[in-house]
């Protein structure tokens, strides 16, 4: 993950976005920060700018890398990232599909958070299709990873809310 994706992620998109054009312009011939890193930046500032459909478009670049750069490497970003747009998208089964790309590719980057989070994502993209028994599993799965965390998590407190209106 590059500093310009943590900028992104944490909303600061200003300043994620000088950084992208920076890297860009100093590095135009390195392969993955072209084709992975910087278009998973991008997409997360298209996000928090509620355009999932530009997210997605700019992702298409990481496709050929997500599930492995070399051997031993890879990271479930791209993929996780091009999910979240398809949920805000409001495409469940798209978004179901690439979180259970990442739930099938657990040697990637098996201590990965993002490898649990696509529990809890793919539980949302179920219940966006109204498929909820599969959601209720997806959520359950979920929260037994994350039954010894610290309960005030926000996003653990939001997945148990959002389980609880499946109920």
């Amino acid at each position: 993950m590059t500093l310009a994706t943590a900028l992104a992620l944490c909303g600061d998109t200003n300043r994620a976005q000088k950084l992208i054009e920076e890297l860009a312009e100093d590095f135009p011939l390195d392969t993955l920060l072209n084709n992975v890193f910087l278009p998973v930046a991008r997409a997360i500032i298209e996000t928090q700018h509620n355009n999932p459909t530009r997210a997605i478009t700019l992702l298409e670049a990481a496709r050929p890398y997500e599930l492995g750069y070399w051997p031993g490497t890879g990271s479930y970003l791209p993929i996780y990232t091009r999910a979240q747009a398809y949920l805000q998208a409001r495409e469940g089964a798209k978004a179901a599909a690439e979180y259970q790309k990442i739930l099938d590719h657990r040697g990637i980057a098996p201590t990965s958070l993002l490898y649990t989070l696509a529990r809890l994502g793919l539980g949302r993209a179920y219940a966006l299709q109204g498929e909820t028994t599969k959601a209720r599993a997806a959520y359950q799965d979920f929260l037994a990873l994350w039954k010894d965390a610290d309960p005030d998590i926000p996003i653990l407190k939001q997945a148990r809310e959002e389980y609880e209106k499946l109920r």
